[in-house]
């Protein structure tokens, strides 16, 4: 989400923005072909090919095939069934979505009110997690992890006293992190090894040219910038202008006085100021936009200068003198805001931690954070009569109300079953554009308030690969690919924790970590609400062989040279669709700046009678510690 900086910050010379990562960080110039160690799964016994665990399915997985379609129906065309089958089920909670908040919800209500209250979470997904997917693979007695949405635990020094005392329940404090720190390997780009080398990766004559190093570094003109920039392949010229930009040697804005560049740098898109200003080819904005896609999920056409730069964009050398002054600034405020650490799949062992915690059976023998990355969970044990809190997959609500008993009444239909259950209370944990088809008796404003927000659309997919030699001679864990289809390319996370053995050398199988965001192309007068729509369509839209030759091409592209056959070294594949992804943080370009209280989320969050709401998208930003947050604020309004 954009920092929001004030004005008289930026005059009186405070951090202008977060662009300063690794200004003077990149301790090695840049080279080509250099092999290094790549990662590989640690041992696992293969799960039982009978069990429903979904975690090990391939293809397509996030938005599924059954996982939307009775949403789609609702929201589309106002359909929903016309009769259900009332259960003799009446919860003390249900929660719909068994995402974070969701998850959190449950656990918040579950320590307030004991461990004997009656909980029923209903999720439409065949797994829980919400967008923290956790995608498994295994190959001659070693499992593999990698993540399918959700990575990052942020600074457990950001979360609140609720979201910190809830990460403290299941096991990850200050200690844990510091341990995860130490478990991760140094080489771990993704995982918060910020000082580790990570390379471009450019389509060339004869496949993809890569260059190593420090490239994030090299683009906040770090030692070795200009040998980095003189090896991809792009025109002198522009060499020319990226080698001057990354060096912040000239002020490109110093025909404007300081409120002049204050008003510019909030009124126009990053992307025009790289073109109009620093005289870039639009056709060399992707080098620069590949961060900023993969942090925001939208490009520098959508962004300001100012936010642009505060979401992992260069250019604050080029600011002039107060450029220079704040360099400092920044590079701590960016370090702080990537400053994360993660399980080896993502958030997901977050999520099996909360599951763990309200539903011990499913997972009896775990200890928590020791083995929660290879416990095997028993997902028949989730729905359970006999106990106190359920989990119900592949559950769609499409109807939540209160009746004349003072309860909540749920609808939702369950692989074509069509069923209705009771609870005290309610605390709706999907997505806000939903929430209005499920209570249309809510008042308008509440409604508009909730339709305000499009989530931010992408795709993560996981690879296997029979082993890791064509991977380890790249010479870094991951690489930035602006022009491909992924713009990031990694290993998966090489972290030794929870149990799991991080790879031991490039004889061993392994899994290549891609992300892909449709938010690329030209700049459009549409706004990024009605863009970040298209872009969902497009996901939507794209099967699953499509994005298997996308991936088989880039990978054969990239690796092809060391030896890589696409046809034999593949051994699976897994896309994570995520369409309704991240919440929508408002951008300067489009959103105007409400009053206290009176921004869109704040009014589409209000506490409808027993049923509360609880996502991302109630704080406008798409961090873990705010799903918390909304969650124990959901909580507190149903019992007090």
């Amino acid at each position: 989400m954009p920092i929001d900086i004030k004005r008289r910050d930026f005059i009186n010379g405070a951090v202008i923005g977060a662009g300063g990562l690794l200004l003077n960080g990149c301790g090695k110039e840049v080279v080509t072909e250099i092999p290094v160690t790549a990662d590989a799964p640690g041992f696992f016994s293969p799960t039982d090919p009978s069990a429903y665990y979904p975690p090990t399915l391939t293809g397509m997985r996030g938005s599924h095939e059954g996982s939307f379609e009775v949403a789609h129906e609702l929201a589309w065309r106002g359909n929903k069934p016309a009769r259900y089958e009332t259960l003799n089920e009446h919860y003390d909670l249900i929660v719909v979505g068994a995402g974070m908040s969701g998850l959190a919800a449950a656990r918040y209500y579950q320590q307030k009110m004991g461990t004997d209250a009656r909980i029923l979470i209903l999720d439409n997904h065949d797994d829980f997690g919400g967008h923290a997917k956790r995608n498994e693979f295994h190959q001659d007695g070693r499992m593999m992890l990698s993540l399918g949405g959700a990575q990052n635990i942020e600074a457990l020094s950001n979360y609140s006293d609720s979201a910190r005392g809830l990460m403290e329940d299941i096991g990850i404090d200050g200690d844990f992190i510091e341990f995860m720190n130490r478990q991760t390997s140094d080489d771990m780009f993704l995982a918060g090894k910020m000082q580790a080398e990570n390379g471009i990766a450019m389509p060339g004559a004869n496949g993809h040219v890569t260059v190593r190093g420090n490239w994030l570094a090299a683009m906040f003109g770090g030692k070795g910038h200009e040998k980095s920039v003189r090896a991809l392949p792009l025109p002198t010229t522009e060499q020319d202008k990226l080698v001057d930009f990354f060096s912040g040697q000239q002020d490109f804005l110093d025909d404007l006085s300081l409120t002049e560049k204050w008003d510019y740098i909030n009124t126009t898109s990053y992307n025009r100021y790289l073109m109009d200003k620093v005289g870039l080819a639009e056709s060399t904005l992707p080098i620069l936009n590949a961060i900023i896609i993969n942090l925001t999920g939208v490009s520098g056409w959508n962004l300001t200068v100012l936010e642009g730069m505060t979401m992992g964009g260069t250019g604050i050398k080029s600011m002039g003198w107060v450029g220079k002054a704040t360099a400092k600034l920044a590079e701590l405020a960016l370090n702080s805001l990537l400053s994360v650490t993660m399980f080896p799949d993502g958030n997901a062992s977050v999520a099996r931690l909360l599951v763990q915690k309200l539903i011990p059976a499913v997972a009896p023998g775990m200890q928590g954070t020791p083995d929660v990355a290879i416990a095997r969970f028993d997902y028949s044990a989730l729905d359970q009569e006999n106990y106190a809190t359920r989990l119900r997959l592949n559950s769609t609500a499409v109807g939540v109300r209160e009746n004349n008993k003072n309860q909540v009444e749920v609808d939702y239909v369950q692989q074509g079953k069509a069923q209705r259950v009771t609870a005290d209370h309610c605390v709706l944990a999907c997505y806000n554009a939903l929430i209005p088809h499920l209570c249309p008796e809510m008042p308008e404003a509440q409604k508009a308030g909730l339709s305000y927000g499009v989530k931010t659309p992408f795709v993560y997919a996981n690879v296997q690969l029979k082993d890791g030699q064509a991977y380890s001679k790249l010479g870094a864990t991951l690489f930035q690919c602006p022009y491909d289809p992924f713009q990031w390319v990694s290993t998966s996370p090489a972290v030794a924790v929870g149990g799991y053995e991080p790879p031991r050398n490039p004889d061993d199988p392994m899994v290549v970590f891609m992300m892909h965001s449709p938010m690329t192309g030209p700049e459009q007068p549409a706004s990024c609400r009605d863009q970040l729509r298209m872009a969902r369509h497009t996901i939507y839209s794209t099967p699953f062989a499509d994005y298997e030759e996308q991936i088989r091409q880039q990978l054969q592209s990239l690796l092809g040279k060391h030896g890589f056959n696409h046809e034999t070294d593949i051994q699976a594949i897994t896309v994570n669709r995520i369409p309704h992804g991240y919440a929508y943080a408002y951008l300067g370009l489009y959103d105007p700046k409400w009053e206290d209280g009176q921004a869109p989320h704040e009014i589409g969050r209000a506490q409808f009678g027993r049923i509360s709401i609880a996502n991302t998208d109630s704080e406008a930003t798409p961090l873990m510690n705010l799903a918390f947050d909304a969650a124990w604020r959901a909580v507190e309004e149903q019992t007090a």
